[in-house]
């Protein structure tokens, strides 16, 4: 199985051009505009399929008009290390077959802590041992506008001691809000979070439980595949800046070339 998926992952990084980033331009279409179209494509394509994979989580927009029922045979098909079945049992205790098309089984989350939630079910589903480290992460600075940037963190240990905006130490546990953001630093100064993966993208596209669950199969295939996101914390920084259409339309760039789709 390994084997096979080995060969599609190198078949689909063969034939994935590169694209330059380009920022968003008045009168333009904004960034939102153009996640989730052409994207049928994806569903016909055990090579295309694996080409989302590979691009993790950011790839979840261009996803959510597919059926899921046909990604799920195509991953199944290229021997992917995920399924959106198995999200599906692991997460909400359902089968793919009985889902209905539009993947809504009731289940939506609303906070980070749920998501999480749904998404340590999925890892401890798989056999990842240290699957309560694993933490989905946002930051929310640019809701008002209609964008989130979401973060799969390692967080090795499961009490954090930060220092809050003002200054104060924190000692944060599952239990607080504020646990579900990114820290690059401890209180002390040390590095905290391991950032596996990342996405600035529309909140339209992961608010039905069918985006979400394209978003924690993407996001368990980052874990299984060990896939490291270094620059990250400069992206946040610009992020809260309020840089955030920019990073939208950048990361929309590099995706529709390597993913050999259409600007």
């Amino acid at each position: 199985m390994r084997k096979l998926f080995g060969v599609m992952l190198a078949v689909a990084i063969a034939v994935l051009p590169t694209a330059g980033c380009v920022a968003h331009r008045h009168g333009e279409p904004s960034p939102a505009e153009g996640f989730g179209q052409a994207l049928g494509y994806l569903i016909f394509s055990p090579v295309l399929i694996v080409a989302g994979l590979i691009e993790g989580i950011a790839s979840a927009p261009y996803l959510i008009e597919a059926d899921l029922h046909d990604m799920n045979r195509e991953m199944e098909r290229s021997n992917a290390n995920v399924s959106l079945d198995r999200t599906y049992r692991y997460a909400y205790g359902r089968n793919l077959e009985s889902v209905p098309k539009s993947g809504d089984t009731g289940k939506v989350f609303r906070h980070m802590s749920e998501a999480t939630g749904h998404f340590q079910g999925v890892l401890r589903g798989y056999g990842v041992e240290d699957y309560d480290r694993y933490v989905l992460t946002a930051v929310r600075t640019a809701d008002r506008h209609g964008y989130t940037l979401y973060a799969l963190v390692y967080r090795p240990t499961p009490e954090i001691r930060v220092l809050g905006a003002d200054g104060r130490l924190r000692l944060l546990t599952p239990a607080d809000r504020d646990y579900y953001r990114p820290y690059e630093r401890d209180a002390g100064g040390q590095s905290l979070d391991v950032v596996l993966d990342w996405a600035g993208v529309p909140r339209s596209s992961i608010k039905t439980q069918k985006g979400q669950a394209i978003l924690l199969t993407l996001a368990a295939n980052s874990v299984l595949i060990n896939r490291r996101s270094d620059g990250y914390w400069e992206v946040e920084r610009r992020w809260v800046a309020g840089d955030f259409e920019r990073i939208v339309a950048e990361r929309k760039a590099q995706l529709d070339g390597r993913m050999a789709l259409s600007s």
